[in-house]
């Protein structure tokens, strides 16, 4: 058996005569079955906590929309691209909308106005008192939905 190994891009390539057999394919499948299993993971932890009708995945993919929506307009913010009034009208409908997906109060929830992390936030009361149930950033709130694609 003739093997030619290579580093490419960071990952290591294997090639034999006899089969062609591509490390980095299994790699990257494994990391993105590793994405998807934590996506499902976080799923089930929130329904688990607020016992919502939607499957794991569907769960986080709506929060995830909601977050994405609610980071661009804590940049917009930020940037001057728009003024108060529009940014409390904008997270005041994506609150709503949030507290009503989880079926929980809007005390429950906190909007991080700071693009430099996550928009949507469980309150920190919240998140202390529900801690098995929480991915959390460093000064301990709960993230409702974490990006688990790696960087």
């Amino acid at each position: 058996m003739n093997l030619k190994i290579s580093v490419l891009m960071g990952y290591i390539h294997i090639e034999s005569t006899y089969k062609h057999l591509t490390i980095l394919e299994k790699i990257k499948m494994t990391k993105k079955q590793k994405m998807y299993d934590q996506i499902n993971q976080h799923g089930q932890r929130l329904n688990d906590l607020f016992n919502t009708d939607l499957d794991n995945v569907s769960l986080c993919k709506k929060l995830f929309r909601l977050e994405n929506k609610t980071h661009r307009l804590a940049e917009q913010y930020c940037n001057g691209d728009i003024d108060c009034e529009i940014w409390e009208r904008e997270t005041d409908k994506v609150l709503s909308k949030v507290s009503q997906i989880l079926s929980t109060s809007e005390e429950n929830i906190y909007i991080n106005g700071d693009p430099r992390g996550y928009a949507l936030k469980f309150s920190s009361s919240f998140t202390n008192s529900n801690l098995d149930f929480m991915y959390r950033d460093m000064g301990g709130y709960g993230i409702i939905a974490p990006d688990f694609r790696e960087v």
